[in-house]
Order: C-alpha cells, then structure tokens, then sequence
C-alpha cells in the first residue's frame, strides 16, 4: 500500500502545507489505490479526476498568495452521490437520473472546495439515500473492505467504505436515520451527524427540514474535526444554518474535556442487540470511568421514538418525492414507493401527535442532560451483514415490518437533534468491526469530539484502517 494512502488526513494537510508533498501527487496516490481497490468495493464509482487536476493546478498557483482560508492546501476528498459537485454526474443512485450532470455544486461543497479540499470522486449510495445498504440499479453494489461479502452499511456506504479502503482520506455523508453513523461503524471509520444548522447545505428542496443533515467521516477523529472546520459556517441559502464557531474543533482536541457523569444504554430500552455487538459495546463503555466522574446504565424514555421517527420521516419523504411517484413509479426500488405511500397515508392528526411527542421527549432530553455530561449506546443493533440482504427483518428473535426498523439505535438518538458520532470500538471474532455511539448536548459538536478523542486515544482501533479488499 501506498505511504501516501496510510497517512491521517491531519498529517497529509501538515505535508501540504509544508511543501512535502503536492496536491497532484495526492491526487495520482488516490486514482491509483481506487484502480486497485474498488473494482472489489465499488465506493467510488463516479469519478473526476480531469477536473481535480484542474482545481489542484489552481491551487497550486495561488499558493504564494498564502490564503489562510485554504486550510486543506490540495487535499483530495469524497462526495456523496446525493449531493451536487458542478460539472460531474449526480445520479441520487436512481435510474430516473442515470446520466444527470450536475449543473452546480451544493453550497457544501464550495465551502470546501474554498477551504482547499479537491473533489476526485463522487460515493455510491441507495437510491435516494433510501435504507442502510448501499446498493442501487444504476451503480451496483458497494461491498465492505474488511469482508467483500459483507455490507458497508448505508447510505454513506460509498463514502466509508472509501475511507476504510485508503480511496480518499476525507470523505462526506450524509445522515437521517443513521445513515452516516451505520457505515462509520460497518467499516471502522469514524463518522459525525451534528446538529441540524451546524453544516450550510443547499438550495435544498426542503430547506427547513431538521434532520437531514450532512457530516464529516474519516479514519480519525482528528481527521473528522479537521473536516467539520471546513465544513461549518451560516449561509443565507440555507435558513437553518448555525454561525461559525468562536474556536476549531481541532484545536479543542488538544484540551481534554473534564467530564462529569456518563450515560450508558446497552438498548436505547427500545432494541434488540446482537450479543456479541452489546458484549463489546459494553467492554468499550467502561473505558468512560477513566476520564469521567463515572457511569451509570440510563436513557431517558424513547418508548415514543419509534413512531415519532416513522411518522415524521414518512412525511419528509412524501414531501420530497411524491411527484416522482406519479412520474416514475416503474422505475422506483420497492422500498422508496412504500415510504412515499406511506407519507402520503397520513393524517394532520397523525403528523400533529409524532410533532407533540417529541417535543415532550426533547423535554426530557434537556432534562437528562442537567445530570449527565454524555450518553454512550452501540451505534448499529448487529455487526455488517451479507451485502445481497436488502434489509434485516429480524435481529435477536424480534421481526420487522419495514426495511429501516432496524436502524432504531441511530434514528431514536436522530430526533433528539443531538450531535452524535460513531467510533470504533472494537472487531467481533470474524474480524468486522463494531462502533460506539457518543452523544452530547444539542450544539456540543465539541464536547462530543473531545470525547471520542479520549476514548479513541485509549485504544488502537483507529489504526484497522485503511486495509486491502479481502
């Protein structure tokens, strides 16, 4: 493996910056280790490497200029294919825009494009990042590095298993239910959903909607930080959007965090768990009382979140893509038309009940958060599963009745509006990796990352990644 591709996004910046390396050799070390790697993975299957070069040899002429916004100096990253980058194919993984060219970038990704990161290749996801296993009819299958049978998780699939691989060494996703965190864990990367506002995005269809949001991933926490810098910061475009923090999130890293008392739930109260995933959850929570005031098993009461988060998310998607239902029902997947009818299906009673409800549960999130400094639970119910398994339909004896049932331990911390980052936490006998879900205050992106930096500096796990296909 390339020494290039081993490096922490921080140390690949630091080289940049110093003149060590170039953009264009970077850009050349992650073409090559995607044309070996990806015909196994397939993370990475829209790419744009005329255009990095292009914005690389921009860069690199500009640099006597000394811009401090060009914090990443050339450093290449990865898209998600449900976000514009102009000038490259955007597909949503839908056959309805198989060969749609974008014809401008997301205002996301201009910020980072300003801040000096490069674009080289567009990540795979399911069809309007619709379920937690990455797979469409346009772009295929993405598989996990640790195991190509296995699946990365969803929908930032393409994204984590980018990172895991050493594609890239920053990537976005993106998270509703879980769909940022769950690959982060699938793979051994991290991954961060903040708050909603904390990342401008847009012009969006459904500018006002507060929980889709997008997020940072990489193989470090430092890494993720490194990221978030470059991503955050208010633009009128997006009307939720947060201003830009007073400090950098990589900066706070260095000042460790004296915690109070720590939150952990083996279950959420709510969800099956896979006993090898709870056993090593578990073993992971206890390195908390080395740098907190201890721990105690606690959750406030999610015995609403289920149809809070069912209910709330089917409006949302009837919202975004019932037109499409009458245009293009033949070539909708089976899962995105039940999600649309099952949004259409509701009542205003129904959507005024699910809005009342969590407000009592935000409520008491508030409340939880007088006595303890975090809440800690195991990011995903299972470890990765077989990549041609659509959905789980059953977990620990207990059965579903829908493709995203079982990404409850995500999206019952979703509705909070909580930041919240998935590390790793540890691998299960088959060697698939396990992550651990951190979760701060609304707005405490710092607090949360600061903690993951303790745990993580407490355990090697950050060092699984990036591996060979196997």
């Amino acid at each position: 493996m390339n020494e290039l591709i081993r490096m922490a996004a921080t140390e690949a910046v630091q080289k940049l910056k110093a003149g060590e390396v170039s953009p264009l050799e970077l850009i050349d070390a992650s073409e090559q280790r995607i044309l070996e790697t990806d015909e196994a993975v397939n993370a990475l299957p829209i790419r744009c490497f005329d255009r990095a070069r292009q914005h690389a040899g921009q860069l690199m002429k500009e640099k006597d200029a000394a811009d401090p916004k060009k914090y990443l100096y050339g450093l290449p990253i990865a898209i998600k294919d449900l976000t514009p980058v102009e000038g490259v194919r955007f597909t949503l993984g839908s056959p309805i825009f198989a060969d749609q060219v974008a014809a401008h970038s997301d205002i996301m990704v201009r910020r980072l494009e300003e801040r000096g990161g490069i674009v080289v290749a567009k990540a795979n996801t399911p069809e309007f990042g619709a379920g937690a296993q990455t797979f469409n009819e346009v772009l295929g299958t993405t598989t996990n590095p640790f195991d190509t049978t296995k699946t990365p998780g969803g929908s930032s699939g393409g994204s984590a298993a980018a990172l895991a691989a050493g594609q890239v060494w920053l990537a976005q996703g993106s998270d509703l239910g879980g769909s940022l965190r769950i690959p982060a864990s699938f793979t051994g990367v991290v991954g961060l959903r903040p708050s909603p506002g904390r990342i401008a995005h847009g012009p969006a269809p459904l500018p006002f909607t507060l929980w889709s949001v997008e997020g940072p991933m990489g193989r470090t926490v430092a890494d993720v930080a490194l990221m978030l810098d470059m991503m955050v910061g208010e633009d009128p475009v997006d009307p939720i959007s947060l201003p830009t923090p007073a400090y950098s999130y990589l900066d706070i890293l260095e000042t460790p965090p004296e915690l109070g008392k720590v939150a952990y739930s083996p279950n959420l109260g709510q969800c099956p768990i896979d006993g090898e995933v709870a056993e090593i959850c578990a073993h992971a929570a206890k390195s908390f009382l080395s740098f907190s005031q201890g721990v105690e098993e606690d959750c406030f009461d999610l015995s609403n979140g289920d149809y809070i988060f069912q209910t709330l998310r089917a409006a949302q998607f009837a919202a975004g893509h019932a037109p499409k239902l009458q245009e293009y029902r033949d070539l909708l997947k089976p899962d995105v038309i039940w999600n649309i009818e099952a949004g259409l299906a509701l009542t205003a009673d129904d959507i005024g009940l699910a809005h009342r409800q969590q407000g009592e549960l935000y409520a008491n999130v508030a409340k939880f958060f007088n006595t303890y400094d975090l809440l800690i639970a195991p990011t995903v119910m299972v470890p990765p599963f077989n990549h041609e398994i659509r959905s789980l339909s059953e977990v620990e004896g207990v059965k579903f009745d829908n493709y995203v049932a079982w990404l409850a331990m995500t999206y019952l911390l979703t509705i909070t509006s909580c930041p919240v980052i998935s590390v790793p936490c540890g691998m299960t006998k088959s060697g698939l990796p396990v992550g651990l879900q951190i979760m701060a205050p609304p707005h405490r992106e710092d607090l949360v990352l600061q903690a993951a930096a303790l745990f993580e500096a407490e355990h090697s796990y950050s060092e699984m990644v990036p591996v060979d296909p196997v």
